[in-house]
């Protein structure tokens, strides 16, 4: 009689907690809602679980039954690390295309978005790609540009992040590319470069050992391995992206640049180039003729539609910041899909991408110097 009621117990908690998928999928489950992620679907309600972190991608390995109501997901850092969530929380994504199907914009982008690190990383977008089609690629090879199942073509998909310097030095006063900064350096009045992110979000760190994303993480960057460009990269690096006074080179690189699947050089002289053309319009002809006053969103996506097409303000995020009582433009993300040439069309690379939410209503574009 024992062994019958052991037996039953046994097969009870099999069912509850689903030790292996019932219907089996690939892809991935970009996460939507902060939902509970359990190890049973029976008893959910009464575990503690752990919760989805909005807008991350979770390796996706079946569903509870055909087209059944939870996904079964892996959420690294949890044990066990498989778990059940609700199908509403967010969306199962394959991102697979032939190449021919990337000859006109016309797919892909970011939406969403979140403050990353501690060490001044913000604002980064997640994208959801076309969902529940054949063939699944992972996300390297989403922000890499790589292959399908099928052999086609996954079109890079990516987010530039751009500073306005005067507001992020205004609140990183210690950093010693604030502390230097003059009336007559570049980024007083252009972009400063922060970051080429390739997406969706939890793509990161390819390849990157054990100490050396942990030093990364830590914000201890003069740890991280000094990066190896030529001459003339270097040099548009030090003027364009001042944050490499504090090695923040290194950590884009490190937590981003190693997904991008290039060469070091290729990557900065990549992002380089879209800044430039960024610089290079109205866009930042409309900041440099309103330092010291009040932008609105609106403005500034008239603005990218201007530079770069109907539709281009729609993928631009912008992040603001508190300093004491005013709100300053920290920051604008772009959403790019494609694949970015030394002289890049960026009209083509943003039209590429999905409208986002558009972020902070209105900021005041700082002015160098402390406030």
């Amino acid at each position: 009689m024992r062994i019958l009621v052991l037996l039953a117990t046994v097969a009870a908690s099999l069912v509850g907690s689903a030790a292996f998928a019932q219907e089996p999928l690939d892809g991935y489950l970009i996460a939507r809602k902060a939902c509970k992620a359990t190890v049973s679907i029976r008893n959910a309600a009464s575990e503690s679980g752990t919760t989805l972190e909005i807008d991350r991608a979770y390796h996706l390995i079946g569903e509870n039954r055909l087209n059944g109501s939870h996904y079964y997901v892996v959420v690294p850092g949890t044990e066990p690390d498989r778990r059940w969530v609700q199908k509403t929380c967010g969306d199962w994504v394959k991102l697979v295309a032939r190449a021919d199907a990337f000859d006109r914009p016309g797919s892909g982008g970011s939406i969403a978005t979140r403050s990353d690190d501690a060490n001044g990383e913000v604002a980064q977008q997640g994208r959801t790609a076309e969902s529940q089609t054949a063939g699944a690629a992972t996300p390297s090879d989403a922000g890499a540009g790589g292959r399908d199942a099928q052999g086609g073509k996954v079109p890079r998909d990516l987010l530039l992040a751009i500073s306005w310097q005067p507001a992020f030095c205004d609140t990183h006063q210690s950093k010693t590319e604030c502390r230097s900064q003059t009336r007559d350096r570049f980024d007083a009045d252009h972009f400063a470069l922060h970051g080429l992110w390739p997406q969706p979000r939890g793509v990161e760190y390819c390849g990157v050992g054990a100490k050396q994303k942990s030093d990364d993480k830590a914000g201890d960057w003069d740890k991280l391995p000094p990066l190896e460009v030529d001459a003339e990269t270097r040099a548009e690096m030090e003027k364009a992206m001042p944050g490499t006074l504090s090695m923040l080179d290194r950590h884009e690189w490190t937590r981003h640049g190693t997904c991008y699947a290039t060469s070091t050089d290729e990557y900065f002289d990549d992002a380089l180039a879209v800044l430039g053309k960024i610089n290079g319009s109205k866009v930042r002809d409309l900041f440099a003729g309103a330092i010291g006053r009040t932008l609105t969103r609106q403005e500034i996506r008239a603005a990218f539609d201007e530079a770069f097409g109907a539709g281009a303000g729609e993928r631009v995020r912008i992040a603001c910041s508190r300093d004491g009582k005013r709100q300053l433009i920290g920051e604008l993300t772009i959403g790019l899909v494609g694949e970015i040439t030394p002289d890049p069309d960026v009209s083509g690379l943003i039209a590429a991408a999905r409208p986002t939410d558009g972020g902070c209503n209105e900021g005041i574009v700082d002015a160098i110097g402390f406030q």
